[in-house]
């Protein structure tokens, strides 16, 4: 029996435990059992370790030896998972793809440095107003190396900035946070798959995100509604970018902001399945593509790239927090709808969403046509 090891064990990872035991595969799952680790019951093995912990994690996958390592829907794991395969020798990304595709600020040069045009930024750990001198408000400050929306904030002017950036030194685990210039539009994102340095760009996702300054998600539909124009424009643009950030095996998630006046401006890459349902239910939903079987086979280094992923539905999910209260009939209704493929309230208190942290509840959709709630 083939051993796979899953880092994370909350319910992000859930979805990719179930497939790892569909496949027959015998599980090894490594988290803090923080009292969210819900995989903790559905693997074969449970290591109650700090993801962050790569040599503890190396020496147990050693021991055990495993067949390929992987995480969906978080960054956190990205590096250990491409330290463990280089000193395994399995399927993975390079650790320096993990560090490209992970920090903030080392993505920035590295957009930079291959003529990959992206919002102005700095990188710093505390507020110098010398440092903001070129810059014009309205800024855009996010920790270098969190996901999920944790500490993005805009900030309109020096004062704002100077808090904005010790929120986000606060929760970054560098302690240090990007600063760029604000790029008014339409956000995107893209998701692909890779294998061998192979590129395959299997759909595009529009977004529906709060209002500032937090810039939270509050629904994802697949696939985008953008003109074919565009759409090749952004195909384009994400191939350069998985190049430039060294991505060879497994899924990203690449964001892009769309201007009115049609410009393209990638804002990160993730070397993972993008979260929020994207990865584990949409992309199957709307392309009909098993993005989850896709990746636990390119960690075991047995898959076959497809030449191409065509659309087959309508796909997305909505959020339930204070600014999405018109959701609560709909996702506590008894009327089930034929498009609601799942839905679930998650806590009875409505927040306003600062994070995605602060979402209480979803409801994801298929059908022939995007439908608007709301």
């Amino acid at each position: 029996m083939k051993k796979i090891a899953i880092l994370g064990a909350s319910y992000l990872q859930l979805p990719l435990v179930q497939k790892a035991k569909k496949n027959g595969l015998e599980v090894h799952c490594f988290a803090w059992d923080d009292g969210k680790a819900v995989c903790k019951d559905i693997a074969d093995h449970f290591y109650d370790v700090s993801v962050l912990e790569k040599e503890i994690i190396l020496e147990e996958c050693k021991k055990i030896g495993i067949h390929g390592i992987l995480t969906i829907a978080t960054d956190i794991c990205i590096p250990t998972i491409a330290y463990v395969a280089a000193n395994l020798g399995l399927v993975g990304n390079s650790i320096e793809c993990s560090l490209l595709t992970t920090n903030k600020s080392l993505m920035r040069k590295c957009f930079e440095e291959n003529g990959i045009a992206s919002p102005r930024s700095i990188t710093v750990s505390e507020f110098n107003a010398k440092d903001f001198e070129s810059f014009t408000y309205p800024i855009i400050v996010k920790p270098s190396d969190r996901s999920g929306s944790l500490g993005v904030i805009k900030a309109t002017s020096a004062e704002e900035c100077k808090k904005a950036i010790e929120n986000a030194v606060h929760v970054s685990f560098s302690k240090t946070c990007v600063a760029e210039e604000f790029i008014k539009g339409k956000e995107v994102s893209v998701e692909t798959i890779s294998y061998k340095g192979e590129h395959l760009i299997i759909t595009i996702t529009d977004k529906e995100i709060t209002e500032e300054p937090y810039f939270v998600e509050l629904a994802h539909h697949q696939p985008s509604s953008l003109s074919e124009e565009i759409k090749n424009r952004i195909h384009e643009i994400s191939y350069q970018i998985l190049n430039a950030t060294k991505v060879e095996n497994g899924a990203s998630h690449i964001e892009l902001m769309i201007t009115e006046e049609g410009k393209i401006y990638p804002i990160e890459i993730g070397s993972r399945m993008g979260g929020d349902f994207i990865g584990s239910d949409l992309v199957q939903l709307s392309a009909g593509f098993d993005y989850l079987q896709a990746v636990l086979e390119i960690a075991l280094d047995q898959y076959i790239l497809p030449a191409n992923v065509q659309s087959i539905a309508y796909s997305g999910v909505y959020f339930l927090s204070e600014e999405t209260a018109f959701l609560l009939p709909v996702i506590n209704g008894d009327q089930e709808e034929d498009y609601i493929v799942k839905k679930e309230i998650l806590s009875d208190h409505l927040k306003p969403a600062h994070s995605s942290n602060d979402r209480s509840g979803y409801l994801i959709y298929k059908s022939d046509r995007k439908i608007m709630l709301g």
